[in-house]
């Protein structure tokens, strides 16, 4: 006997789109909507491939989710061939079995079991998918928000399938995610012999005193909802590769990872000033990727962690940890936003797999939640 969910979502591992390829992903979700009614408007940006589409009218909960996906990496390292989906011991083998074309398989099926059952929906469903998750993040959803915000579209809940299970499948949810800040410095000395340093400026070492003010500083202490904001240097260089040469300048990346305790204004502000103390010579670029967001308890939270505790039977933990995603942009439209989806063990690893069991679960998961809001 088939299964609609590991079928489709095999169909979607069969195409290796790796970000920004869809690959044909997003017909294969276009023509399963449009069968079940759905109005599909297409939104290409670029070379990202986008879509919106909607059924019902009125209060809107939308699913979000990526068909694009990272590269597979060594193809030596995996059991079988990335690309061609595997079933093994219970166990769906492929990229982007987990992230996320097993949650897009598993929303798209429950899209069609809801709308068989409920017709006449009272409220409208909504689907916003996007092919540029994984890399860049700049033509996919974050210029479909620029779209349907420009038109006041309406969009009150959303669920980002993104997978946020840990352990077991629904033993966490994403109620909100940290911003994230980069800084790229350059700290400018002056080049020299390193027999003469009284000729030149080591900006290695003028740069240590500011290196350790910015390693030790407590930069907030969180709150209920969110750890607190973590600072990690991501890169550093400096020299000529010469054991002779003092350089010329010395160039650090570094990140923050921040709450809603401290904005990004302050922290740029902060870092600043501790370049100005040290009297240092910089320049400094930023680049926000995105804000904090947060979705306190409300219609969204818990229908998710009902439809969790009826089909799991386990409450899940809210959390904000982790990485990005692009729930930072759908929350620009004034939506409650959860992310839940499938174990995220193996998620950008070699050998990427999700349980079968899980995805058909996941599957009756969001079907509860989209009776539990618009039926």
């Amino acid at each position: 006997m088939t299964c609609p969910v590991i079928d489709l979502a095999q169909q979607l591992i069969k195409r290796p789109s790796v970000s920004p390829d869809d690959q044909g992903c997003q017909e294969l979700l276009i023509q399963r909507l449009q069968n079940i009614g759905f109005t599909i408007e297409r939104m290409p940006f670029g070379d990202t491939l986008n879509f919106w589409a909607y059924r019902g009218t009125g209060e809107t909960f939308a699913l979000a989710g990526h068909t694009d996906v990272v590269p597979a990496g060594d193809i030596s390292q995996w059991q079988t061939a990335p690309f061609e989906p595997t079933l093994r011991d219970g166990m769906l083998y492929g990229r982007g079995a987990a992230d996320m074309k097993g949650s897009l398989a598993a929303m798209v099926v429950a899209a069609e079991r809801f709308v068989r059952a409920y017709p006449a929906h009272k409220g409208r469903l909504a689907f916003l998918i996007t092919s540029d998750e994984e890399a860049k993040a700049t033509n996919g959803t974050v210029q479909v928000v620029e779209t349907l915000m420009s038109r006041h579209e309406r969009l009150d809940y959303c669920l980002v399938g993104e997978p946020s299970s840990q352990q077991h499948l629904g033993d966490m949810i994403k109620n909100g995610r940290r911003g994230s800040l980069t800084a790229n410095l350059t700290i400018f000395g002056t080049q020299g012999h390193v027999a003469y340093p009284q000729l030149a400026d080591n900006p290695i070492h003028r740069s240590l005193p500011f290196l350790h003010d910015l390693v030790n500083t407590t930069w907030d202490n969180g709150n209920q909802f969110f750890p607190a904001t973590s600072m990690q240097i991501a890169n550093i260089q400096a020299g000529t590769g010469s054991n002779n040469i003092i350089p010329g300048k010395l160039w650090m990346q570094f990140n923050f990872r921040f709450s809603t305790e401290l904005t990004d204004a302050e922290i740029r502000q902060q870092v600043e000033a501790m370049l100005k103390k040290h009297n240092l010579k910089y320049e400094l670029d930023w680049w926000l990727s995105g804000q904090p967001f947060l979705t306190c308890k409300g219609a969204l939270v818990d229908a998710v962690v009902d439809s969790v505790t009826h089909y799991c039977g386990r409450t899940p933990e809210l959390s904000t940890g982790g990485g990005t995603s692009d729930g930072r942009f759908i929350a620009r439209m004034g939506a409650q936003v959860v992310e839940l989806g499938p174990i995220n063990a193996t998620i950008h690893k070699t050998n990427e797999c999700v349980n079968v069991a899980d995805l058909q679960a996941l599957s009756l998961i969001y079907q509860r939640i989209m009776e539990q809001l618009i039926k």
